[in-house]
């Protein structure tokens, strides 16, 4: 059985929050293979103290913060991202909430009041860009500098190389728009996933033989409008299936929209919430100029997923649970 996964919040009582225990701290937007091997060196600092390890993270990211007119394609919203830490092992998760109070502290009052006062941390690990406190001052040098005198230990993470260059979310937010989902994955170490509830639609894919659930994503989501393979989350249960996202240009080319067909399913998904992880990219979003060569497409896309996720049986994200 999986341990509980703590959430600390700026609300959290002191008397609530494990003292001593070992922090990897950053944004940790997608939970990639850079912030796993910071996760893990917190993890193995940990275990060699008999400590439990949290995740140190801020919400919202500082990003929406200081450009808040900015689209900002995230790759995990706040419960995705605690649901991937949820998965790695870690005990529990500290929320920093990033407002103009956190902007503007200082790296060293960062460093005593909240590492050392309220966390009473006993190690820390960063990854090598990851920098803190008002003007960005603080760095994984000053954290390693400052270690002896505060009696805690630093571990600082090189970056994790993908095709001879660092590993990093804007790096995937770049695959994902161009629809390299294979580079994607391999960055994150899982499929890329969003979550959502099933919303009614026009009912348009009954009438082809191709029922959907759909799902609304984040007006910001920069994913490739196109055709995906895709695996499903209902709970535990795993379905298959092909999706599309986009903005249907045989139809209506209105907002996007992602449409889910499941393949063997029958059943009534509105107002339920499914995790859906992109597998495999197909093909780009296409106009048809008919409903049939648009049907002869959709049954060589669904050929197409199935031996997809066929190759991929295990491709599925793993995630937490997070009260």
């Amino acid at each position: 059985m999986a341990p509980h996964f703590t959430v600390i919040r700026d609300t959290t009582p002191d008397s609530a929050i494990p003292r001593g225990a070992v922090v990897a701290m950053g944004n940790f937007d997608g939970v990639h293979l850079g912030h796993r091997a910071v996760i893990a060196a917190a993890l193995e600092m940990g275990r060699a103290q008999g400590r439990p390890a949290l995740a140190l993270t801020f919400e919202p990211h500082p990003r929406r913060f200081f450009s808040p007119n900015t689209p900002q394609f995230r790759l995990t919203d706040e419960r995705a991202k605690l649901r991937l830490l949820a998965g790695t092992g870690l005990a529990g998760a500290v929320v920093m909430t990033f407002d103009k109070a956190r902007a503007g502290t200082s790296a060293q009052d960062f460093i005593h009041h909240d590492l050392i006062g309220r966390l009473g941390v006993s190690g820390i690990a960063v990854g090598y860009d990851f920098h803190f406190g008002k003007g960005r001052v603080g760095s994984p040098s000053l954290l390693v500098n400052e270690a002896p005198r505060l009696g805690i230990e630093v571990d600082v993470q090189p970056h994790v190389d993908f095709d001879e260059r660092p590993v990093s979310s804007s790096a995937i937010r770049i695959a994902l728009a161009e629809g390299l989902l294979d580079e994607a994955t391999t960055m994150l170490g899982a499929p890329w996933f969003v979550t959502g509830e099933v919303i009614h639609g026009e009912k348009r894919g009954r009438d082809l033989g191709y029922p959907t659930a759909n799902i609304r994503l984040d007006a910001n989501c920069g994913l490739k409008h196109g055709i995906y393979a895709v695996r499903v989350g209902r709970g535990p249960e795993r379905l298959e299936g092909v999706a599309s996202f986009g903005r249907r240009p045989t139809f209506d080319n209105g907002a996007p929209l992602l449409e889910i067909f499941l393949f063997d399913f029958k059943g009534d998904l509105y107002g339920q919430t499914l995790d859906c992880a992109f597998v495999g990219f197909i093909r780009e979003e296409l106009k048809f100029d008919g409903l049939e060569p648009l049907i002869r497409q959709m049954d060589d896309d669904s050929a197409r997923a199935r031996a997809i996720l066929a190759a991929a049986p295990d491709a599925f994200p793993r995630l937490g649970i997070v009260d």
